[in-house]
């Protein structure tokens, strides 16, 4: 389940990606990078799973499946976090800075 919701969150990223090419300030490819990146550390570990438990792997249970639901979109919302604090801290529209510079005067 944590493969399924980062491969969504990476796919749904580069399509917003893709679609903003020319216009790169908000730094989605970041974000598209730091999503491929959690959905392949999460392939390795079904691969991992799979050689580990066989066919028992497919068919895990309720309980199982709902932590992992919670983990991966831990993930994908860590992601955002970090993205977030990436973007605040290069700010490339200049809002924090006109926001700090406006208070101080």
């Amino acid at each position: 389940m944590t493969l399924l919701v980062t491969v969504f969150a990476a796919v749904a990223a580069t399509l917003i990606w893709y679609n903003k090419e020319n216009d790169n300030r908000m730094m989605v490819g970041t974000l598209c990078l730091m999503y491929w990146g959690a959905s392949i550390m999460w392939f390795v570990d079904a691969i991992a799973g799979y050689i580990e438990d066989g066919a028992a792997f497919f068919t895990p249970a309720a309980e199982d499946m709902l932590n992992d639901l919670y983990l991966g979109l831990s993930v994908v919302a860590f992601g955002l976090v970090i993205w977030l604090a990436i973007l605040l801290i290069k700010d490339p529209r200049g809002i924090v800075r006109k926001a700090i510079t406006k208070n101080m005067n």
